[in-house]
């Protein structure tokens, strides 16, 4: 009977992991950790509140950019309660349904942003290959219909993983390697079968988060084929400069994203402490590094957010 207890109360929580072996100095690491939260959170509220209060900034491309900020700010608040809560109270433990509810929210935000980042690839290769008709073609409404729809997308095909992961039995010493729950890796503590999961995850991931980055690939070489065509050394490099700050939200997106599922689907001899640093780049930098890049790198919207500061 004890033995049976004591695995129905391991079963009861799982336990979240900081960073092995650094234990004493936690305190230490939350300040890093606070310092990149606050950035985050009021980096993206600043952008949605410029955009949102200045009509000359009610453009497709700067529509994209609040959605980007929008699911910025859902992944840090996702996210914030257990890393926090580790490294300032130790507060380990994290019942199934919160673990479950907090990886439904955050590989949905996950695959929208992907979609997001799609989206402002479809603009900048609408506004390069095909500028006269860039009016026609991204309309307002057309643009909540699509945002609507890949938000759609990623509820939809996250919405059954809970309940995949709710089915199983955990038996094991349930402790994950990250200070966050993932579908990765709460699977493999399951005693059950886990091929279908496994096979779902996959397939899903290759769906949205392979053809995402497939199609924003494309959208590149044809934007990168047209600018070559340009005669004028000047306007080839203007052409360029409008591409930069979406690129780098892609590469921090993508590398960290694709990394971290390959090390955990295949990567057994790994280091912990690799999946453990590819795990907070890929929730925590993008968040953080998208609304400074913007602000920097967007003339219109670093003059507006200014303005608004002087004020």
């Amino acid at each position: 009977m004890s033995g049976v207890n004591d695995t129905k109360l391991k079963s009861a929580v799982f336990l979240l992991t900081g960073i092995p072996g650094q234990e004493d100095i936690h305190h230490w690491i939350s300040i890093p950790f606070c310092f990149m939260y606050v950035i985050s959170i009021l980096g993206n509220s600043v952008i949605l509140f410029i955009i949102k209060t200045d009509p000359s900034l009610h453009e497709p491309m700067y529509v994209f950019l609040s959605m980007l900020a929008v699911t910025d700010l859902g992944l840090s608040i996702a996210t914030i309660p257990t890393i926090l809560g580790i490294f300032l109270f130790n507060s380990r433990e994290i019942s199934f349904d919160a673990c479950f509810a907090q990886l439904f929210f955050i590989h949905s935000l996950q695959f929208i942003e992907s979609s997001v980042l799609l989206l402002m690839a479809f603009d900048r290769f609408v506004a390069i290959c095909n500028p006269l008709r860039y009016s026609s073609i991204l309309t307002l409404p057309r643009i909540a219909k699509l945002g609507f729809l890949f938000v759609l997308r990623g509820l939809a095909i996250v919405f059954p993983v809970p309940f995949l992961l709710k089915r199983f039995q955990y038996c094991r010493a349930n402790v994950l390697s990250h200070s966050y729950c993932l579908n990765q890796e709460v699977m493999k503590l399951a005693c059950s079968d886990i091929t279908f999961n496994s096979i779902y995850g996959l397939v899903v991931t290759l769906l949205t988060v392979g053809l995402d980055s497939l199609l924003i690939f494309l959208s590149y070489v044809m934007i990168l084929k047209t600018v070559l065509s340009i005669v004028s050394q000047a306007e080839c490099l203007r052409a360029l400069n409008t591409c930069v700050s979406h690129l780098c939200a892609v590469l921090l997106f993508y590398t960290p994203e694709i990394g971290l599922s390959v090390l955990h689907r295949f990567g057994k001899g790994s280091s912990p402490l690799l999946k453990i640093l590819l795990g907070y780049i890929y929730l925590l930098v993008p968040p953080l590094i998208n609304p400074i890049v913007y602000s920097v790198k967007s003339k219109h919207l670093r003059e507006r957010i200014i303005r608004a500061f002087i004020k």
